[in-house]
């Protein structure tokens, strides 16, 4: 009951904190390009602006849902607040929180596992703050070997190394849930490549197959049990 009540107010805390750290954020995210543009007489043509803004809304505004929908049960609260504050979930907090929660074995859904996604979370907002303030101040000394060709391919092939690393620890549980989604994503990307920047979208019929799968697997699990 001790653990119980303190995690309820632990998560009540965590709201508190995040929602005000959101509020903030969204406003200094918005206020500062606006501010910036009226004090050096720069401000855009609101018109043009607002008719921009509904062009790129169409298609990010549905995919950020999405991906609210999905990653915030990953996440928990305290995890769900500082990585969609401070963004790049996809490549670095995603795999930061489940390599964590694969590290600990933190149950899902356990207050063990909301602490260590927080936490890995915030480990991963710190370091990637650091290391871009050490590639600003690095950026013109290290130019010759970031723009090197030898380097290239590698610099291009960091983040599906680091997810094909990530994702085998999880598919090797359940090749048979995962075998048909990873086939059809798979050519489907290969077969049209440009939807390989939608990750937001193919996340949905990539799930709903997968989950589509897992329910048959189980209802004939469920049968042969009834039949032993």
């Amino acid at each position: 009951m001790d653990k119980k009540t303190f995690f309820e107010q632990y998560n009540q805390r965590t709201h508190t904190y995040g929602r005000a750290g959101l509020i903030i954020g969204i406003i200094l995210m918005l206020g500062c390009p606006f501010v910036m543009g009226l004090i050096l007489g720069a401000m855009p043509d609101l018109g043009a602006f607002w008719k921009g803004f509904a062009q790129v809304a169409l298609v990010y505004i549905p995919s950020c849902a999405v991906e609210f929908l999905i990653y915030t049960p990953m996440l928990g609260a305290g995890g769900s607040y500082l990585a969609f504050i401070t963004g790049n979930l996809i490549n670095m907090k995603i795999p930061c929180m489940m390599n964590a929660k694969g590290i600990t074995d933190a149950e899902a859904g356990s207050p063990e596992s909301e602490i260590v996604s927080t936490l890995s979370i915030a480990a991963s907002a710190v370091t990637t703050t650091v290391v871009i303030a050490l590639g600003v101040l690095l950026l013109i000394p290290l130019q010759p070997i970031l723009s090197s060709p030898v380097l290239a391919p590698a610099f291009d092939n960091v983040v599906p190394a680091l997810f094909g690393a990530l994702a085998y620890q999880y598919f090797r549980k359940g090749i048979k849930i995962v075998a048909i989604p990873l086939m059809v994503m798979t050519v489907l990307c290969v077969a049209m490549p440009s939807l390989i920047g939608s990750v937001g979208f193919l996340i949905i019929p990539s799930g709903a197959m997968a989950i589509g799968i897992g329910y048959v697997l189980w209802k004939r699990d469920i049968k042969k049990e009834v039949t032993e």
